[in-house]
């Protein structure tokens, strides 16, 4: 057998020893990400349907100035509550989402045929009270609207009349590209299940053999460096992508039982998206494991390895963090750099779009270039003298 080869197997083997270890990374790291995700989305759903479909909440202030804006709330099923004698207090306590206050002038402005001001309490910092703050506004400006065209319409004139541009929305959405929405966490959960998947392999089998004494026997073997160094590295490698197909179905298992049809929403994850995904992000595992081989190799210990390797798993977050702050339309130039071409290509994958053979494939050949240049610099720190020293 070929000396990388058998250095291959002994890191498989003894990785596969470690009962904590396999649970770590194939169950806490890699199908706690899905079961957390389903589980949040789940209940993100439940919560939004729940708000949406019960009856609205509406404590008021001064009820008794505005009958017919009460008589309409009433007939659109808004319940009608009294309101707290401190408004302020109880939206500041988040005993209330909304309160909507009606000042005594309300009625004499709007006798005179002046606009009538309503003032709705809220938080606008308090997300949870979104929903219900958007459903009392929609519901006072369908009154304001209908009560407007009623005006006219007494005076002689056509509601039209003020309306002269009426917008008619034509959504180019799918019910699949919409639910790319809800997936907009799944290019960073992937790529990060990529790099964690092989970090415990990468750390121990360097900076842990190091410390265990045990590196330098085998560096001392009349085999290169070079054989030993890819022997790791591609057992690393090999745990990385494992926890990307685990991943992937567990992804693929859990987002049938979401109920985003509910929401007029599709979340496609079939296998043959998975194998696209899975096409699309495996060849990251080589980066992977080339940074955290390379931070192993260059650590003085196996903390300090563990400290370089954690920094290194944020690295996936950067393209997805700068894409939700500044989304922007893709350029071409982007599909031949790693992490940001897996992001549009995985958001393409979950929306339905259709992939460009050519940016597949250049995402795909510039990751394995680069991975190869990171895996001759790991090669190189294998070569140092003293590597084996413990410090």
């Amino acid at each position: 057998m070929s000396p990388w080869r058998i250095v291959f197997l002994k890191e498989v083997r003894e990785n596969l020893r470690d009962k904590r270890v396999m649970f770590s990374t194939f169950v806490l790291g890699t199908l706690m990400g899905p079961v957390l995700f389903a589980g949040l989305i789940g209940l993100m759903i439940s919560v939004t349907l729940e708000r949406g479909e019960k009856p609205l909440e509406l404590p008021v202030a001064g009820a008794q100035h505005a009958p017919n804006l009460i008589a309409f709330l009433k007939n659109r099923g808004v319940q009608i509550e009294d309101a707290p004698a401190d408004a302020e207090a109880a939206i500041r306590k988040r005993d209330k989402d909304v309160i909507l206050r009606i000042p005594p002038e309300y009625a004499q402005q709007w006798r005179d045929g002046r606009a009538a001001t309503l003032e709705l309490v809220v938080d606008r910092s308090q997300q949870k009270a979104e929903q219900t703050v958007s459903r009392a506004e929609r519901l006072i400006n369908e009154y304001a609207g209908q009560t407007a065209a009623l005006r006219l319409i007494v005076r002689g004139v056509s509601p039209s009349v003020v309306q002269p541009v009426l917008i008619a929305d034509v959504d180019q959405s799918t019910p699949q590209s919409r639910g790319g929405l809800l997936l907009a966490m799944l290019p960073y959960l992937l790529i990060l299940t990529v790099f964690s998947g092989g970090s415990y392999l990468a750390t121990d089998a360097t900076a842990g053999e190091r410390e265990r004494q045990s590196l330098e026997p085998l560096l001392i073997n009349p085999v290169s460096r070079g054989q030993i160094m890819g022997g790791k590295l591609i057992a690393t490698f090999t745990f990385a992508v494992a926890s990307l197909a685990i991943s992937l179905l567990a992804f693929s298992l859990s987002t049938p039982f979401l109920p985003v049809e509910k929401i007029g929403m599709v979340v496609k994850l079939g296998p043959l998206e998975c194998a696209l995904l899975f096409l699309i992000v495996a060849p990251l595992g080589l980066i992977g494991a080339g940074l955290l081989t390379s931070a192993s190799a260059f650590a003085k210990g196996f903390r300090e390895a563990q400290t370089y390797n954690t920094l290194l798993i944020i690295l996936p977050a950067i393209p997805s963090m700068l894409m939700a702050l500044n989304p922007v339309k893709p350029a071409d130039w982007m599909y031949t750099v790693p992490l940001l071409s897996h992001q549009l290509l995985i958001e393409q994958t979950v929306r339905g779009e259709s992939l460009v053979a050519w940016q597949v494939a250049a995402s795909i050949g510039a990751t394995l270039a680069i991975g190869i240049v990171i895996a001759m610099i790991a090669a190189r720190l294998y070569h140092r003298e003293h590597l084996a020293i413990s410090a």
